[in-house]
């Protein structure tokens, strides 16, 4: 199956060579304009496949909350805000997003989820949070965003930067799939056209390998089967602990 599949992976390589193109000559940022209405539509649709999924994994969020004062949240890789309805009343949100183009939809995410408090919206990258300050939060959210940094072991080191002591670490994260399965051979062979599709989304990635290695004192990480396409069902869910 290796064989087939580097082979198969050549074909969609060069099947991709105009992307690949348009790529290097840095018309892809084009796409970065209409990349966040894609994404607050296809949003929408993962919410509802993963309803039930999130709302497990944010209960845990207000154990967090410092005694006698507000919950303040970081998430990074924030988007449309899908996950705004599933934080818990009266806590303070700070969102981080490479891409400036997000803030429309993020605004009207804040409009349906008056709950909660909206303290700004950073343009910035999950490796290179330096606006925000040491141990200054007490949770940071993370859903579908590792797949797409540059560089995941630094995006857990900031985290674990800004996180103050016995604060958390949320994730929700589709991963690598096992390599016995067509849903890993599939990954690997539409990778090339994926990433274009995705804004720099890797779903080859184990993402959970890096999770373990960044020195949380308690991790709490599941391996699930996500109700989705092949490609992305693999994915791992929980939270760590500084």
């Amino acid at each position: 199956m290796t064989y087939l599949m580097k082979i198969c992976t050549l074909v969609v390589n060069v099947l991709c060579l105009p992307l690949h193109l348009i790529h290097a000559v840095g018309l892809y940022k084009m796409y970065r304009r209409i990349f966040p209405f894609c994404l607050y539509r296809l949003s929408a649709r993962y919410n509802k496949k993963m309803h039930d999924k999130k709302k497990e994994l944010f209960l845990s969020l207000s154990e967090f909350r410092k005694s006698g004062g507000h919950l303040t949240i970081l998430e990074i890789g924030c988007g449309t805000g899908a996950n705004f309805t599933f934080y818990p009343p009266g806590c303070k949100v700070i969102c981080t997003d490479p891409n400036p183009h997000f803030e429309k939809y993020l605004k009207e995410s804040m409009e349906q989820n008056d709950h909660l408090t909206y303290e700004k919206f950073v343009v910035a990258s999950g490796e290179d949070l330096g606006t925000v300050e040491d141990e200054s939060v007490d949770v940071v959210v993370c859903t579908l965003v590792l797949c797409s940094v540059n560089n995941i072991p630094q995006t857990l080191r900031e985290v674990h930067r800004i996180l103050r002591p016995g604060g958390a670490f949320f994730f929700l994260e589709h991963v690598a799939a096992d390599t016995s399965t067509w849903s890993y051979f599939l990954q690997h062979v539409l990778q090339p056209a994926w990433y274009y599709f995705g804004d720099g989304c890797g779903i080859t990635l184990e993402t959970w390998k890096h999770v373990e290695a960044a020195g949380f004192s308690e991790l709490k990480l599941r391996h699930i089967e996500a109700p989705l396409m092949l490609i992305v069902k693999p994915h791992i869910i929980g939270y760590a602990v500084k």
